[in-house]
């Protein structure tokens, strides 16, 4: 069963939303689905959006709820909860897919973190068309390489779903969404596999017309779970509050609650990053793996640790990690948080190898430590936890957003017509029925980071028995997905993947265009492109490298402050 408990303003009314196949309940990621036309799938995303409940009262009064949005993501539950109304049986219910146009049409980066409409949050909002996807639908078919990628959204195409009632607020409600009644036979999805709800696509007809059918409303006996613990009170006021800056094209990040950073964790962060006395042989720090001239990564291939020993895979950048929230870290997923993150190069023995229970009193005997505790943490105390924070409140003041690329947004530069080339040809999808011959690079590198954060199987052929995030979940459907680098300061950052084996962009681009290895879990957005790839041709390639050289920040490397 899924997954997101919905609270409307109701007092004692809840409600789940439930995601079913033929009457099952279904859990994301699923396989072998029967489409009512006989095709075999799985699904691997389901998102959506819900916004503005509109309720008719036994009295016959109207409530609308213009400040209530839910964003429903298929694989990770939720809490939502609102204030409570009359105590009165509710004759209709009408939820609306998707925002207003007022709302969906608006700057997006406006919304606090965490809030449903936080792009980073729902990574749902549309970059090459203005507004969100109202709803996500991704998979493939179990027969050959084909792929499907339903995305619904633009204004004109908001949906209302009216349920009737009664419905009295002492009871509990699921709110059913039946996937298999989105492609009722004939309907084939290998003859329709991509949509962006433009003009004059009949896919964006099919879908306004069934997904109104897909939603019921039924009772059930089943409470809700309690509500879940509240966010963690800061722990540690002390120091000086440091400033955070973000541009206004970013869309506010979820800071740390518990320990709010300060000038003074920043700075010891900072001294134990480059410090190679938190290493085991004393000649390793973090900066070793992560230049800042190279825009916090390393130019090998896969980096160097302890005693010289090769570590697995290619040192990612640590820029702009602060907007990093919700999603594991690594390249695989096997680190939860950014806190976890750090603690493991410093254990691992091909690493830094340092004994984690020995590092701090190590610690207490060099240089002014101590004394540099006391002022982050109000005592000398040296832990291998305060240690964790201070060394992620520096990397969370990393920050990276003074490229030609933002220079060119905000109207004080232009972009090269091969970079405006390169641009579009990044921005636009690849769909030849359409008479769209793009790169389609946003689907995963998308927003203010030219990345989504998430997990993609992108094509490349395996290598060794390096299995991704299935090292980290366990699960066969997550094999060869790994981590979504930032294209931010990509020319800087090589070479490339999650194991250095592209050495520079144009081989990247290449592989994209002529390499891809089709696998079962290949990333949707990518398996739907024909035969080994984009097929682009050698000045498209050469005007997309022009282009991800626009994103480089020529502000990163500095003298830093002892």
């Amino acid at each position: 069963m899924i997954a997101l408990l919905l609270v409307l303003p109701l007092a004692g009314l809840d409600m789940r939303v439930e995601f079913r196949w033929h009457d099952r309940p279904v859990t994301l990621p699923a396989t072998d689905l029967v489409t009512p036309a006989g095709e075999t799938i799985s699904l691997t995303r389901v998102d959506l959006l819900l916004d503005q409940p509109r309720l008719t009262l036994g009295s016959g009064r109207e409530i609308s709820a213009s400040g209530w949005h839910a964003y429903i993501h298929g694989e990770k539950p939720d809490v939502l909860r609102f204030p409570s109304l009359p105590e009165e049986p509710v004759s209709e219910l009408v939820l609306h897919l998707g925002p207003s146009a007022d709302i969906n049409e608006a700057d997006p980066n406006r919304h606090p973190a965490g809030h449903p409409l936080n792009p980073i949050r729902n990574g749902l909002h549309w970059d090459p068309q203005q507004g969100y996807i109202f709803l996500a639908v991704e998979g493939r078919l179990a027969a050959g390489d084909t792929a499907f990628a339903y995305h619904y959204g633009n204004s004109r195409n908001r949906l209302p779903l009216r349920f009737e009632g009664p419905i009295r607020h002492d009871g509990h409600y699921l709110l059913v969404f039946h996937l298999d009644r989105l492609f009722p036979a004939p309907f084939r999805i290998a003859d329709r596999t991509s949509t962006h709800s433009r003009d004059g696509d009949p896919l964006v007809d099919h879908f306004r017309s069934t997904i109104p059918g897909a939603f019921e409303l039924e009772a059930s006996g089943a409470s809700m779970p309690a509500p879940g613990a509240p966010g963690s009170a800061p722990q540690s006021l002390v120091g000086t509050p440091q400033p955070f800056t973000l541009p206004a094209n970013f869309p506010i990040p979820a800071l740390p609650t518990d320990y709010p950073l300060t000038r003074e964790r920043v700075k010891l962060g900072e001294k134990m990053f480059f410090d190679p006395a938190l290493s085991a042989s004393g000649e390793v720090s973090c900066a070793s793996c992560h230049d800042p001239e190279r825009g916090f990564s390393d130019p090998a291939r896969v980096s160097k640790g302890h005693e010289g020993q090769s570590t697995t895979r290619h040192s990612m950048t640590l820029l702009n990690l602060a907007w990093k929230s919700g999603e594991p870290f690594r390249w695989d997923g096997t680190a939860p948080t950014l806190r976890d993150q750090i603690l493991l190069p410093l254990a691992d023995p091909r690493e830094m190898a340092s004994d984690l229970k020995e590092l701090p009193s190590k610690l207490a005997d060099v240089s002014d430590y101590p004394q540099r505790f006391e002022q982050a943490f109000g005592d000398a105390e040296i832990t291998t936890e305060r240690l964790a924070i201070a060394i992620e409140q520096y990397l969370l003041t990393l920050t990276s957003f003074d490229s030609k690329f933002d220079r060119v947004m905000k109207g004080e530069a232009e972009f090269s017509e091969a970079e405006k080339r390169g641009f579009e040809l990044f921005m636009t999808e690849n769909d030849p029925r359409l008479g769209l011959r793009g790169a389609d690079c946003f689907h995963c590198h998308s927003g203010a980071f030219f990345t989504n954060f998430r997990f993609h199987n992108n094509g490349l052929p395996p290598a060794d028995d390096d299995l991704g995030l299935e090292h980290a979940t366990g699960r066969e459907t997550d094999r060869y997905r790994f981590s979504t680098p930032s294209l931010r300061n990509i020319a800087i950052t090589g070479p490339y993947m999650h194991d250095g084996r592209f050495a520079t962009l144009e081989q990247v681009i290449g592989f994209y265009s002529d390499g891809l290895h089709r696998s079962p879990t290949l990333d949707p957005n990518i398996a739907k492109h024909p035969g080994k790839g984009l097929g682009l041709d050698r000045d498209d390639k050469a005007a997309l490298v022009a282009f991800l050289k626009t994103l480089t920040d020529p502000t990163l490397a500095g003298d830093r402050d002892e």
